[in-house]
């Protein structure tokens, strides 16, 4: 039995570590959190997220509106119990001899298939991290993935964040220009040369692609040839980069990476600038802006100076001490 927690917690987040007060059963002992979740999971998954109201959940079990409302008090405690029971996966044994990047490739690519098994999931307005169990739970073998990369904690935490945000924003099913459903005929016929003169010339090439595969599908030539990106999964593609960019930040040394984020924060400091060229008080306050850089960057090598005599000074006393 789990001991109560003394912390105030959201209401529908204490009922998914299972630390809010319950209500007692009734004689027939039948309703209960998980099987109200998961019959609104049902729902979901055939109809849509527009189709879960707490009167038709009911109306599933066999029972009266308000008896749900005994167990889960709003429709938006339903929706966040409903995002934590949907993370509920087998996550695979830790893997020593795979790298960082294998390992955090399996984890973008089956979180991606949980979102995509659910598609009502990208429809609840993202708002943060969910302290729920099992969306820890996968956060935590996120961060498992990035063990050996020598990040920080919080690095890592922001690694997972963004790689999940790309499974998340994958889950649902891309675009398809190509092909004769309504859609893609719609498409083509809207997006013209005149009004999206760098967006049509891309649709076409994906049409003739797409025919092109077709043909030698059908003929079996093209086998073993060397195939650009169109010819896979756009979001591999994406994740490939992804990662790439995150390959790129652990080659970096500490002083790269701060040198990279001032110059991050800089660049978006003087986009806003353009905004506003002739504003006196912001052009002035760009100013004081880059003086502070300029002696923040002066800091940092006094700092790593400073580091670096610090540690001489340690090895020649090691030394004498020997």
């Amino acid at each position: 039995m789990t001991d109560p927690v003394d912390v105030t917690l959201p209401h529908a987040v204490a009922l998914s570590w299972g630390i809010a007060e319950r209500p007692e059963r009734g004689p027939k002992r039948e309703l209960s959190i998980e099987r109200i979740v998961d019959s609104a999971i049902e729902i979901a998954d055939v109809e849509g997220l527009a189709a879960v109201s707490m009167s038709r959940v009911a109306t599933s079990l066999g029972f009266t509106t308000m008896s749900l409302y005994r167990y889960v008090t709003s429709k938006d405690d339903l929706l966040l119990l409903m995002q934590d029971q949907a993370l509920d996966m087998p996550i695979p044994p830790e893997n020593v001899d795979a790298g960082w990047r294998q390992q955090l490739r399996e984890w973008v690519l089956l979180t991606r298939q949980t979102y995509r098994s659910h598609p009502w999931y990208a429809e609840i307005p993202f708002s943060g991290v969910l302290l729920t169990p099992k969306n820890l739970r996968l956060v935590d073998w996120g961060i498992r993935c990035l063990v050996a990369t020598g990040l920080s904690g919080a690095d890592k935490l922001a690694t997972v964040l963004l790689a999940g945000g790309y499974a998340r924003s994958g889950g649902a099913s891309a675009p398809e220009f190509s092909g004769t459903s309504e859609f893609a005929v719609a498409v083509r016929e809207l997006v013209t040369e005149e009004r999206f003169p760098y967006l049509q010339p891309v649709i076409r090439a994906g049409e003739r692609e797409a025919a092109g595969v077709g043909a030698r599908a059908s003929t079996g030539a093209g086998d073993g040839a060397d195939g650009g990106a169109g010819d896979g999964d756009p979001f591999v593609f994406g994740l490939e980069r992804l990662l790439d960019g995150i390959e790129h930040y652990l080659a970096q040394t500490a002083p790269e990476r701060q040198q990279a984020l001032l110059a991050a924060s800089t660049a978006e400091a003087d986009a806003r600038l353009e905004f506003y060229p002739k504003d006196p008080a912001v052009r002035e306050a760009a100013g004081k802006r880059r003086d502070a850089e300029g002696r923040l960057r002066e800091a940092q090598k006094r700092e790593r100076e400073a580091i670096a005599k610090a540690r001489e000074r340690a090895a020649k006393l090691a030394a004498r001490r020997a």
